[in-house]
């Protein structure tokens, strides 16, 4: 499903391999500077490997752009401020997200349909966020702006998910709840699913493979019977 072969980006990444099927979880872990974000940045396309290659379905992706990605791969960031809109609604931020790699038209906002749509998307979070459309973004709590990036990420036909510390910014209690969230979500979707973090609990309990990246390689992969 998505084939990363030979990435190299010296001195951070050396020779990569690594192979995912469809709907699988997989956990990368590491400490600072072992590369964990840079592999999301060349997967999203922002940043080029200087060797290897980025397969998806058979195609090689490697140099499509990252606006050209964006309608196949979605990424939800570490601050949940990058993800999110501050001075839009729920809705409008919603609304941006679904036209996602689309042609986008003020005519969208005025479709019922889609407000059932994000109503029942956001009513799976269980906060409330369902009946609050019309609400500006900049009023939500960091955890409440960090499952909204979640949901707008799904929203799009997206082949895989990148995660990027999504919890780092939030309190133990608000990351445990966006976690329980998070595997709930992609997992009903069967979204393949790359998530970094430096929470060796939540990779071990959430994720179908742990992987350790060390020293710009993948150094070890933690038996499943572990956890």
């Amino acid at each position: 499903m998505l084939k990363l072969h030979n990435i190299c980006l010296k001195p951070v990444l050396k020779n990569l391999e690594l192979q995912l099927q469809q709907g699988e979880f997989v956990v990368i872990v590491g400490g600072n500077g072992a590369g964990k974000s840079t592999l999301l940045n060349i997967i999203a396309g922002n940043v080029t490997p200087q060797r290897g290659k980025i397969i998806l379905d058979n195609t090689d992706i490697t140099h499509i752009s990252a606006a050209n990605r964006s309608a196949y791969i979605s990424k939800v960031s570490q601050d949940p401020k990058v993800g999110t809109m501050t001075n839009m609604t729920i809705y409008e931020n919603l609304a941006f997200a679904a036209l996602r790699g689309k042609r986008r038209g003020l005519g969208f906002f005025n479709r019922s349909s889609y407000k059932k749509l994000f109503k029942s998307k956001l009513e799976i979070l269980n906060m409330g966020l369902e009946n609050r459309l019309n609400e500006l973004v900049a009023n939500l709590s960091g955890g409440q702006r960090q499952a909204l990036s979640l949901i707008m990420a799904l929203l799009s036909d997206s082949k895989i998910l990148l995660l990027d510390e999504i919890t780092a910014a939030l309190d133990p209690n608000t990351a445990e709840n966006i976690m329980k969230i998070t595997s709930q979500i992609v997992r009903a979707a069967q979204r393949t699913t790359i998530m970094i973090t430096h929470n060796m609990k939540h990779a071990l309990e959430y994720g179908d493979r742990t992987i350790l990246l060390s020293h710009g390689k993948f150094s070890k992969e933690f038996d499943p019977e572990y956890r």
